[in-house]
């Protein structure tokens, strides 16, 4: 499936949606976080759209926020001011986009920052192979499941600032989940096409239709994710950490981009915990190895790790993830615009 690219109606307004920090903010209606709350779902059952508003409702409440910008039960919390597009959203100008699933598959347009650009994005494992496995409350949990799930809300984040997708490892009945415990199945298809058994036959697969669609695409800023979860002793933490190719310096350029980002989020929402999350070479993984555009390879945590359990469990630190990757990719993109005119 392609995901492309949308030119929105009413993009020319979003000097609104993002108003400065004078705001008068006793105008601003509170509400308070409930148990189970991140900013998604908070924003979702007060009518407003998350996609648009996200970063709006993190700047009014930066002071009121947990780790990964998580919310405090019980605390209020000021939400962002949508009336400057009631108007406009009478019209509705949104893709629709079923795999995301019933409730996600409609996309707001944030910005055009991500125009004429190509991202292929790659979930770890599936089909036959469930990746990392793990016992969780006495389920089993599986890298594929949670990877793929970053994936999906890393794909709606590059399409609402205007990018053109390709989700390569696709499950069409999954979806965005928002459950801590996502249940393991086999019925992932690489582009509609069965994934084999054998390991070299998978990773070829991919590979190949990430290069197919590369070559297809020539011309174009074109760009390569992929997203694993680690296995490791159940001691070992981990913070999230990035590969590329030695030879490659725009993947470089886009895995320190990503970690640039995250290492100035951790200063904002865990001052009080240093980020050891890395970027290094590592040419020698077969999909960095092989696959033609520039790519950052993305580990998102130990999966055996009860602390690292809470970072790929908990929905919200899932769309964190996501958010903060997208923040990442977004300024590759313009420092890589600034090189080019240099």
């Amino acid at each position: 499936m392609k995901l492309s690219s949308f030119t929105f109606l009413y993009c020319f307004l979003c000097c609104f949606l993002f108003p400065g920090i004078g705001e008068a903010q006793e105008s601003l209606q509170s509400v308070m976080a409930e148990k189970g709350d991140g900013i998604y779902s908070l924003l979702r059952r007060n009518g407003v759209s998350p996609t648009k508003y996200y970063n709006r409702f993190v700047e009014l409440n930066a002071a009121n926020l947990g780790e990964s910008e998580s919310l405090y039960i019980g605390r209020s919390y000021l939400l962002p001011d949508t009336t400057a597009l009631k108007k406009v959203e009478e019209i509705d100008t949104r893709t629709v986009y079923p795999i995301f699933g019933k409730d996600l598959a409609k996309i707001d347009s944030v910005s055009n920052r991500l125009d004429d650009t190509v991202y292929y994005l790659i979930s770890g494992h599936g089909g036959p192979d469930p990746g990392a496995v793990e016992k969780y409350n006495d389920k089993l949990i599986s890298e594929d499941e949670y990877a793929y799930d970053v994936t999906l809300r890393l794909a709606r984040e590059l399409l609402s600032h205007g990018a053109e997708v390709h989700i390569i490892v696709q499950d069409e009945n999954d979806g965005i989940r928002d459950e801590r415990i996502l249940e393991l199945d086999t019925d992932e298809t690489i582009l509609s096409n069965p994934i084999p058994l054998g390991q070299l036959a998978r990773l070829k697969q991919r590979t190949e239709a990430v290069n197919d669609l590369y070559m297809k695409n020539r011309g174009k800023y074109q760009r390569l994710l992929v997203t694993h979860v680690d296995s490791r002793s159940k001691g070992t933490n981990i913070d999230v950490f990035f590969y590329h190719h030695e030879k490659s310096n725009n993947g470089k350029r886009l895995a320190e981009s990503i970690h640039q980002t995250f290492l100035e989020k951790y200063k904002k929402f865990q001052p009080n915990r240093e980020y050891h999350g890395t970027f290094m070479e590592r040419s020698s993984l077969y999909m960095v190895k092989n696959t033609l555009p520039a790519m950052a390879y993305i580990e998102i945590g130990n999966i055996r790790s009860k602390t690292d359990q809470r970072r790929i469990l908990d929905p919200d630190n899932r769309q964190a993830l996501a958010k903060w990757i997208s923040e990442g990719i977004l300024l590759d993109y313009e420092s890589s615009k600034i090189v080019t005119a240099k």
